[in-house]
Order: structure tokens, then sequence, then C-alpha cells
């Protein structure tokens, strides 16, 4: 009889075979078997909120196949992920397989490497019901909060919204911040600028002015702008002093989960989603040519900076082979995570530091290289000795020759490096980074030629809109949810339709305004950030055994009952009517202009005047482009997988579609409209083949 290894998904199958051999058999559990069924609450609040777990639907046969494979081993070893969610997912599969909980049947893999496994087999440990607790008392919060407020939402706003103890307080950031945005009054402020030439020298350099004899001036309006730019009219220009300096750069940390998700939006302009599948692809194992079946990173669902002492002598050993012993720091670097992060695993690291990008390359899809290089430099750099700078700082007295008395100065500042250190792999490019150009040898006295001298107007912007990136950074400094959640909420809030995302910025939908409010306006406790973030806390410390979740639940319950009640009582008959649903269509049937309602099979329009009148049709979006193939009108459609797509709106007696959107013009050559294919407008209709470029967008100062 084998020995048995259960994990989560079958793509760690091979490479966890290949380091054990014959002797284990390993199957995969494809993530969850059980869960709260989605009919109905299931959880019995009267019995200390007891769930009511059932197996998934569709995986019947898979626990079926599970049993049997138990039943035929004579050890069973449970490898779901070595997180909270995988333990609540072993705790199941014990549950379902009769086995003894009492018995050290748990291993992780904190990465999928010979190391890693043989550890991970070597160290097997009971069951962590505190981490299962944990899991359990998050899944009942989301039930409660989903199945309590949800119904109330759709009431009152439209059929088939949801509400979300995590998501809604996202939602409520981004829509906090539209409010704010549409608050904000823009100040003026004018900037004098100025270019200079050193004696004897010919390239110029840019300074600001700062202020006058009296101290620093903010310069509020042109007025104010002209004044100093007629002071400044025959002024001489000195060097008044020379400061020079070192500064030491710091290399940031190794990625969490969330600072991963941020620079991969920043740098790779990867969604959060996608950085966590290709994540997880790297992590569970890769063929690499030469080395097998090997996983290339640690676990990418942690909020820990541990290192380990053996990857930071093997990143150490590579440092001073590679680049040499100064590119090693005087002492270790070691980052402190914060207060409320899970030590469980290690900062999120490559597996082996002597497997470069390049090496990697060609066995790795674009996407896994682009990833897998981004935490490669980032670990191997946050390791690598500091980078120093010399910083030079230039004072310019503008004064006239005969009047030194009433003066402007100007500043200047820039810095070249002195030791790349680590920024020879890899820089934070922090948006906020101090710094400036390198600046020409300048002395105390130097008698400057003044090149340019402008006043330029300034208004002060409004708070950007959220990007993927600075939301995560936002939840995660808010403390609301954790990092491994992120992803999924950005998903959801994104697919209900609360929010949309327009050139990589995250702005509200009128829905997620009008849901916002109303919850801020009945629900304030309940999506607000400091609560939340408590909650978060409190299962920590459920994770760790220093409270009871079950009355955690109780004191939530309640307090959702009362509040629920209350706002039920206060909207009694209360319909909100979104001005997105109303509709410029009229009625077939009595002429009033209908409305768009959302049913089981999506988006539709419906007569305002139900019960009086129940006239529906279908919700078309016209594109206003003529079908090549039979003249109809030619709509857009979305496919099973939520694409947009382009057909005729005469299917099934015509079966045109097309990828490509319909533009506005027409082809010269046929009359037949044209769609945009990449960076050409094309003609559809067969025999034609009309061709042109796109025109170009003019670019705006806005832009």
């Amino acid at each position: 009889m084998s020995k048995l290894i259960i994990v989560e998904s079958p793509t760690k199958i091979k490479t966890i075979k290949e380091y054990l051999g014959d002797e284990y058999e390993v199957t995969a559990s494809m993530g969850h078997v059980r869960d709260l069924p989605a009919a109905k609450l299931n959880v019995d609040v009267k019995k200390n909120f007891e769930p009511k777990y059932a197996v998934i639907k569709g995986k019947e046969k898979l626990v079926k196949e599970l049993k049997a494979a138990v039943d035929r081993s004579e050890e069973v070893y449970l490898a779901t992920d070595p997180d909270r969610e995988g333990e609540a997912i072993s705790w199941h599969l014990a549950t379902l397989l009769d086995l003894d909980m009492e018995k050290a049947n748990r291993v992780t893999f904190n990465e999928i490497t010979k190391t890693g496994i043989m550890n991970g087999i070597a160290n097997p440990h009971k069951i962590d019901m505190d981490l299962v607790n944990a899991q359990q008392a998050r899944r009942i919060l989301d039930r409660l909060v989903g199945y309590r407020i949800s119904p109330f939402v759709s009431q009152k706003i439209r059929r088939g919204l949801s509400a979300g103890r995590v998501q809604s307080v996202a939602v409520r950031l981004i829509v906090d911040r539209e409010e704010e945005i549409r608050a904000f009054k823009p100040e003026e402020y004018w900037t004098i600028d100025a270019k200079f030439t050193p004696p004897a020298q010919r390239k110029a350099f840019a300074a600001s002015f700062v202020g006058d004899e009296t101290g620093k001036v903010k310069i509020e309006n042109k007025e104010q702008s002209d004044k100093y730019l007629a002071r400044l009219q025959n002024a001489v220009y000195t060097v008044d002093s020379v400061k020079k300096g070192t500064r030491k750069k710091q290399p940031a940390p190794p990625f969490i989960t969330s600072t991963l998700q941020q620079d991969a939006s920043r740098r790779l302009g990867f969604q959060t989603k996608r950085t966590m599948k290709v994540a997880q692809e790297l992590y569970e194992g890769v063929e690499i040519k030469g080395k097998g079946q090997v996983g290339l990173i640690t676990y990418m669902r942690t909020d820990s900076l541990r290192i380990s002492e053996e990857a930071r002598a093997m990143t150490d050993d590579y440092i001073k082979s590679t680049y040499g012993e100064k590119y090693l720091p005087e002492k270790p670097r070691y980052f402190k995570s914060r207060n409320n992060a899970q030590d469980a695993h290690e900062a999120i690291r490559p597996t082996m530091v002597s497997l470069t990008p390049e090496e990697a390359k060609a066995s790795l899809t674009s996407d896994q290289y682009k990833l897998y290089k981004l935490i490669w430099q980032r670990f191997i750099a946050s390791l690598m000795a500091t980078c120093l700078q010399n910083t030079v700082k230039v004072e310019i007295k503008a004064a006239a020759p005969d009047n030194q008395s009433e003066y402007c100065t100007f500043s200047a500042s820039g810095y070249t490096v002195k030791f790349d250190g680590f920024t020879v792999l890899y820089d934070t490019d922090t948006e906020d980074e101090e710094g400036g150009t390198k600046l020409p040898d300048l002395t105390q006295g130097d008698v400057l030629k003044l090149k340019e001298l402008a006043g330029n107007q300034h208004f002060t912007q409004p708070p950007a809109r959220f990007t993927e990136a600075s939301l995560v950074k936002a939840l995660e400094e808010n403390g609301v949810g954790r990092p491994s959640t992120y992803a999924s909420i950005i998903s959801t809030i994104i697919a209900r339709e609360y929010i949309v995302r327009e050139s990589k910025l995250l702005k509200p939908t009128e829905l997620g305004e009008a849901t916002t409010k109303l919850l801020k306006s009945k629900f304030p406790k309940f999506v607000n950030t400091k609560f939340t973030a408590q909650m978060e806390t409190s299962l920590d410390d459920i994770s760790e055994g220093n409270l009871e979740y079950v009355g955690i639940l109780r004191e939530f319950y309640d307090e959702l009952e009362a509040t629920l009640k209350k706002a039920k009582a206060e909207m009694e008959g209360v319909k909100i009517q979104l001005e997105e649903d109303k509709t410029d269509i009229p009625c077939d049937k009595c002429g009033r202009m209908m409305v768009i309602k959302t049913g089981r099979f999506g988006k539709f329009l419906a007569c305002p005047g139900y019960p009086d009148c129940k006239n529906t049709k279908p919700l078309i979006a016209e594109t206003g482009a003529k079908c090549p193939k039979c003249g109809g009108n030619v709509i857009q459609r979305k496919s099973k997988k939520g694409y947009v797509f382009y057909g005729c709106g005469n299917y099934p007696n015509c079966d045109f579609s097309t990828w490509d959107a319909p533009t506005k013009e027409t082809c010269p050559q046929c009359g037949s409209s044209l769609f945009k294919h990449k960076s050409t407008h094309v003609c559809l209709k067969d025999g034609c083949g009309y061709e042109v470029a796109a025109p170009r967008k003019r670019s705006t100062n806005n832009e």
C-alpha cells in the first residue's frame, strides 16, 4: 500500500511525485470540496452559528474517488496550500474522508522544490483548528452580510444586487474618492522658472524661484508673478551657496502579496487577477529545461518579510560571485513585517537564486518570465548594498547691481551616483523620490548668465482616481481584507458593475454610488474601514487561539439584525430610481419611456407601468454600422465569457460577426461600414479589401 498526498492543484502533482518517488500517490482536491450551499443562509444562528456544509455541486465524483484512494493507502497526508484557506480545505477533506483529527497528517510546502517538499513531509502536524475556525468565522461573516443585506439593497435599488463585508468597503473607497474629486476646487498658483549657464560653459541648468529678502514666497496670481519678473528685469544672478552632501538610498524589501500586486500593476500593467494567476503557476511548478518540473517561487500569499537564513546565504554567495564583495551590505539586512502580519511563510522570493530570469526565459510564457524577473530582481536587490549618491543644492541670488538689499532667490538641486549598489539590478523608482538632474560644477560667487526666465501658471490638481495598484495599497493601509483576497474583490466589484475600469483608472458607476450611499446611510458601521479592519484583527486573534469565534459572530449578528430592522422600517415603500436605468425608448404598448432592468439572463428593457403594462423587450446596443453581408444593423453582443464582439441584428438569418469594433466611417469603394482592426480601418465586405491607416488621436494638455 502506498502513502497518499492530497494537494489542492493538479499542477503540483508531477513535481511532488518526481521528488518523492513511487512510494507516494499524489492526487488533487481541485480547491474546496465542501462549502455553504448557495440556495439559502445555511447557518443556524440559534445553534451557535453552526454552518451547514455540503459537497460542492459537481464534486461528488471527485470525493468518491478520494475516498477510494484513502481506502487503498496506508498513510494520508493533507498538503493543501499553507494558509487559512488551505487549512480549512484540509479540515473539510479530513471530515469527508473520515480521517483522524488527532493524527499528525497535515503537511505544508512553502515552496515546491525538493528541499521544500522533503521538509514538509518530514514535519507533519495536526490540523490547526484555530486557523480553521478563523476561516470559518470569515466565511460565516461574509455569508451573514451577503444574505441579510443583499436582499434589502436589491429591493431598494435593483434586483440581483449584492453587498459584501469587504467588497462594499472597497466600493466605498472608490466612491468617496470620486466625491472628493467632484468637490475639489482648483487653486491657482504660479512658478517662475529659469535656465542659467555657468561662466565659460554652454550647457544650461534649470532653477526655480523660491522667495525674496523676506523669505519663502508663494506666488498666487499673474499680477504677483509679473511684479517679480519686472524686479528681475536687470538683475545679476550670482551663486550664493553650494551645499554638497551624501545621501543613502536603501533597497525596497522583498515582495509580499500586496506589494507584488502593486509593482506588477505599475511596472508590467498586470491586473491583480492576472498577477496572482501567474504567481500561482510559478509557485506550483514549471518544466525548466535541464532541471525538470520545479516551483520557481515561494508561496505567493504572504504578508511576512521574513527570509530564511538558507536563502540569505544562497543570495549572498550569488551577489558576491556576480557583482563582487562590495555589493554586499556591511551588515545583513533584516526587514520588519507589519504588526498584524502572519509569519507562517517567508516573503515571496525565488526558490533558486542561481536560476536567473534569462536562463529560465526559454521555458516560461511571456507573463511568467516578466513576473519571475520582477520577483527575482526585487529579492536579490533587497539583500544588496546601499546606493550612495552625491547631492548638491545651489542657492542663487538675483539682485540689481545698485541695490543688493532687495533680491530674489532661486534654487536648484541634483545628484550624481557615487556607488550604484542595489540599483545596478533593480531601482525602486518611487514617484515621490527626491532627486534631480546632474548640475555643473559651481562655486560660490559665480556670476551666471540668464538664458530663459518665465512665469508659469498652474492649478492644484484633485486627488487621482484609484488604479488597481493604488486601491490595493489603500485596502492594505486601512487593514481591509487580506492581500490574498484583493484580486477577487476587484474582479467582483467590476463584474457587479459597481465600478468600471477606464484607461486603468477605477471609476464608480451610478449603481455603485447609489448602493454606497444607501449602505453609508443605513449601515454606516458595516461599510466603515475601521470597523472592517477591527474585524480582520479579530479574525487574526481567532487564528492565534486568543478569541472564541462564536462570540464574535454573535456580537456581529445581533448588531447587523438590529440595524437591518431599523433600515427596513425607515425605508418602507421607498424605491431608489437610477438615472442610468432610464431610456428614451418608448413602450410599444403604452408609450411610456422604457427602463433597463436586470433579470436571470442579464439586462432587458421593461415598461415602468408594470403591472398595468407588462411589456418587455431585449436590450440591444446599436452601433450605427451596417452589416457587410445583408445590410442589417450591427449590434454589440457579449460572448459566454463576457467578451464584447459585434454581430448582425438579423441573426440567426445572418451569421456575420467580428471582434473588430465598427467605426462611423464608410468605405469609399463600396459604401459599407468600416471596422477598426488593430491600427487600420478595414472594409469587411467580401471582395472589397479596402484598408486605410486609422487616424491618430491628437494629444491634449490633459492627457
